[in-house]
């Protein structure tokens, strides 16, 4: 199936009242397990590659945008290429031509002028190739080389008022919002601040964006969903699902040599997760 924009996929997500899963890619067997889960909920979803996967790619974008392009067109359900967490005006630049039809820019580290800023040239680039634009305001936290952060300190979570004045003056297509969630947790603890979700889905005009879901129980998830949440972004699950498979496997098989016998297990784990989420959004 042709690749589909992810700013179809959230629109049409968004107009019938659920949510959308985008799923971070690190390998080809990301790629592969998250098109098998789609493909077995009968579900759509993104695919993103994030910034620091590239670097874990040594800095270049090319050959796993390719792989996870050419997993997503052999698939029978819709899905489409996210470019994820980008920082780098070069990365930021090197979507179009690898063929995603999104990026999350992330200036979320700086002043909030100063993130206007960067962000709004950002969209004028993305928008005149095309190029669905998401952005964050707030302070979500958590990832790789961050301190850990309190996602209910004072001042982390996203005002609806400066976050309505942030999309006015950025035009971004979506918005990444903290609101009690946090990047790379591990197990599914966090409660989420859904008096703000609405608050926040009432005050700007696009779709709102969770990071950091892994770290969300189901039912807050739906929940969040329901007040107004739309692109559900889901990482570390995958990567928990993956890890704890090749440890059993290696610890089971010590003296095992064949990458073949650990991944497939990885890969089917990361799948079942996959499904999974996909379920629970539709």
């Amino acid at each position: 199936m042709p690749l589909v924009s992810t700013g179809e996929l959230v629109a049409k997500a968004r107009a019938a009242g659920h949510g959308v899963a985008a799923f971070n890619v690190i390998t080809l067997e990301h790629a592969e397990a998250i098109a098998l889960g789609a493909e077995r909920a009968g579900a759509p979803a993104i695919l993103q590659i994030s910034e620091n996967a590239v670097k874990f790619h040594g800095g270049r974008l090319a050959a796993i945008a390719a792989a996870t392009t050419a997993v997503a067109r052999a698939s029978s359900v819709p899905l489409s290429l996210h470019l994820d967490h980008v920082t780098d005006v070069e990365l930021l630049r090197a979507a179009h031509p690898e063929g995603f039809s999104s990026v999350m820019f992330d200036a979320s580290k700086l002043t909030y002028g100063e993130n206007v800023k960067a962000t709004a040239d950002a969209v004028r680039w993305g928008h005149e190739r095309g190029i669905w634009v998401e952005a964050e305001l707030g302070k979500v936290g958590g990832k790789e080389g961050e301190a850990p952060l309190d996602a209910h300190a004072p001042g982390v979570r996203t005002d609806p008022a400066e976050a309505a004045a942030y999309v006015a003056e950025t035009g971004v297509d979506a918005l990444a919002v903290a609101v009690g969630s946090s990047h790379a947790m591990t197990e599914r603890t966090a409660a989420l601040d859904h008096a703000l979700i609405g608050s926040l889905a009432a005050a700007v005009p696009v779709p709102l964006v969770l990071h950091g879901s892994s770290g969300v129980p189901d039912a807050e998830i739906r929940q969040a969903v329901a007040s107004g949440m739309v692109k559900i972004n889901v990482g570390t699950a995958l990567n928990t699902a993956f890890t704890g498979e090749v440890r059993a496997h290696l610890t089971a098989h010590e003296k095992g040599v064949d990458p073949r016998k650990y991944l497939a297990p990885a890969r089917e784990a990361m799948a079942g997760t996959v499904a999974g989420f996909l379920g629970l959004l539709s």
